[in-house]
């Protein structure tokens, strides 16, 4: 404590000398550092506030220039910009605001400001300083609020009765400026059109700037303000009410990040408002102020957080991603044998088709391009095949998992019922069931028509698909000892991928409602005619997702590893309907003789894990995503997972063959 003394002492040494405006801001910035101190516990800061009013109680020169600085320094610096404005966006859309996160969170800040936000940024900007003011005890805030209190020049407000103190003047501005923000949130065209119709025509967005008004003229005056304050909060949590309406529009017809980020916004700067007035009506004991310091402490480390920022606005967009996408699972999942027999008959389907696309994959490979252009093209190729596979309503085993976890994620809304929980596994057993399905029907065509069109181009050309040295390159890069493993489950977060850029892709599709712009565009209804508009406006409502999940898929099969093979990590993929395609091609290159080579069984050894890492790793992935859409809390999570190994352990035959109906 001597030593803190002494620190202390220096400090109030240098008030004494004149100083600029930034050496005032640095000496803040210094004292607060000592405040704040080093230990996890915010009693030893409190205690060091003690030291400070005791220090200058014994020294009342001191004291005179500590009360000269402060008022120099309210003069220089706009403290209800920082009471109304700290802790909210800069910019009114997400990415704007996300950019000048960056920019806040990589350049440094200078003391030279005149702006009360940034000058508060560069003093509070420990995790801890909002604790230690939290818990400054009453006593100390009263003799802090004595020591710093000052009054405000009767200009300021001519419409006082009372005496108002400067930090009273500044709640008073604050309330304005955060009232005038919420009013032109409200108004804004993208929040009106959105809003429900009763809302919108008696928005009470209207008359809450009348309604503060007369809040501070009562106060002003002296009067009760407890009749106008009442009605004025009501007033508040009607805006709120009325925003959230906004919520309904974009449930129905998809998520907007930026008007999400309006919303949160809005609902933050009423809190803030109410704070603002408990501060400036009823804090005699100087408690509701030290909770708005505290806050806006707490909320600097927010602001300062890229990741929060995403995390908080995304998270409704994650939602709506994770329900489209369990629309479309839907269809992926088998509960019967009939239903079995076609999932089977469909991967077959998609598997033949695959061995062509095994055969174009080669052709590009002979014709030599650079690693940029054979990624290119191996992704359109992909792409192609995929969305053919798609419009033939063929299955392709490795898209199903994404966008099953979502659907089966829907089903948990009411966990705590156990025959929920028990129907949850069922459809876990469903799933498992249509994987394997899937996958084996995608492998024993895919397999077999390689090798037949490995022949049939023998027969024509003299040649098969490829040659002798390429099919053992093909064993080799396909073999277990090697690092297809970690390719497959690479590959798996690129299916995962996949599906999250179909969903959000539906989601920007229903948002701007291009269906309809589709079916009553005058320039496209007079180009397609008014039927033909409307089937194209239907096929793209129901195949967009399909669409953009193949497209980028194949997209990212081809290009993902030829760009990060020139940034560096040689990370390949090996999608396992692919990979038996290939080894089809192989084995028709070596001839009967491969069956004596190693590398062969090696290479077959390792089909079976690439589709258990291809259709693991995106399915966790996806139903990671699909539960914190939906709010499932650890203790539900082991639940489940205990649930799904007492069905593993009494019927494991269940996860394989339907029973019978």
């Amino acid at each position: 404590m001597a030593k803190a003394q002494d620190d202390l002492s220096t400090l109030l040494e240098q008030l004494e000398h004149p100083a600029t405006a930034v050496e005032r801001h640095i000496w803040l910035i210094r004292l607060v550092t000592w405040v704040r101190g080093t230990e996890e516990a915010p009693e030893a800061p409190a205690a060091r506030v003690e030291l400070l009013l005791d220090v200058l109680a014994a020294r009342p020169h001191t004291t005179k220039h500590l009360r000269n600085w402060w008022a120099e320094l309210l003069g220089t610096v706009d403290g209800s910009t920082l009471l109304s404005d700290y802790g909210f966006g800069s910019r009114n859309a997400f990415v704007s605001e996300l950019v000048e996160r960056l920019n806040r969170k990589l350049l440094p800040a200078t003391p030279e400001t005149q702006d009360a936000s940034e000058l508060f940024a560069l003093v509070l900007h420990h995790p801890r300083d909002a604790l230690w003011i939290a818990a400054l005890p009453a006593p100390t805030l009263a003799r802090l609020a004595a020591l710093l209190t000052l009054t405000a020049p009767a200009e300021s407000l001519p419409r006082a009765l009372r005496p108002v103190s400067m930090w009273q003047h500044t709640l008073v501005n604050a309330l304005t400026f955060c009232v005038s923000q919420i009013r032109a949130t409200g108004f804004s065209q993208e929040m009106r059109l959105r809003m429900s119709s009763p809302v919108r025509d008696g928005s009470p967005f209207h008359s809450l700037a009348a309604d503060l008004d007369q809040v501070i003229d009562a106060w002003l005056g002296g009067a009760n303000t407890d009749p106008a304050a009442h009605h004025f909060r009501n007033q508040l949590d009607a805006c709120r009410q009325a925003a959230s309406t906004v919520y309904t529009h974009l449930d129905a017809h998809g998520i907007s990040v930026d008007l999400v980020f309006r919303l949160r916004q809005l609902r933050e700067r009423v809190l803030r408002v109410r704070a603002l007035l408990d501060c400036l009506l009823d804090d005699t004991g100087h408690t509701s102020a030290a909770r708005l310091l505290s806050h806006l402490a707490s909320v600097g480390q927010e602001q300062r957080s890229v990741g929060a920022l995403i995390a908080s606005n995304s998270s409704l967009l994650a939602a709506k991603v994770a329900e489209r996408s369990s629309e479309t699972g839907e269809h992926y999942i088998t509960r019967n044998r009939a239903e079995y027999r076609a999932m089977l008959g469909n991967a077959a389907g998609g598997g033949a088709l695959t061995a062509l696309t095994t055969a174009m994959k080669f052709g590009i490979m002979a014709v030599g391009l650079s690693a940029f252009w054979y990624g290119f093209w191996s992704g359109v190729m992909y792409a192609a095949s995929f969305v053919l596979i798609q419009m033939l309503h063929f299955t392709l085993a490795t898209k199903q998992p994404a966008m099953t976890a979502p659907a089966m994620a829907a089903k948990l809304k009411d966990i705590s019922d156990s025959q929920a929980l028990q129907a949850f596994v069922d459809e876990v057993t469903h799933l498992v069931r249509s994987q394997m399905a899937a996958i084996l029907g995608n492998v024993m065509l895919v397999f077999p028509v390689t090798v037949l069109l490995s022949a049939g181009m023998m027969l024509a050309t003299g040649a098969p698909m490829i040659s002798a040295e390429r099919a053992d390159y093909v064993l080799h890069s396909l073999t277990l000892l090697g690092p297809s493993l970690l390719f497959a489950a690479f590959t798996g977060v690129l299916l995962f991928s996949s599906s999250i850029v179909a969903g959000w892709v539906e989601n920007w599709f229903v948002l701007h409602r291009l269906d309809s712009a589709i079916r009553y565009n005058p320039r496209i209804t007079a180009l397609l005619g008014s039927l033909r508009a409307d089937r194209w406006a239907l096929f793209m409502r129901h195949h967009i997702s399909g669409l953009a999940a193949n497209i980028s898929l194949g997209m990212m099969l081809g290009l993902v590893p030829a760009i990060l093979a020139f940034l560096g990590p040689a990370l390949d993929v090996r999608h396992v309907t692919l990979s038996a395609g290939q080894l089809g091609a192989a084995c028709a290159a070596l001839g009967w003789e491969v069956v004596r080579n190693p590398a062969l069984w090696w290479a077959v050894a390792s089909i079976p894990l690439i589709g258990l890492l291809n259709v693991g790793v995106s399915f966790y992935l996806a139903f990671r995503v699909a539960l914190q859409a939906h709010n499932i809390s650890g203790i539900d999570r082991s639940r489940i997972r205990s649930a799904i190994w007492q069905r593993l352990g009494a019927r494991p035959l269940s996860f394989l063959w339907p029973a019978k109906e």
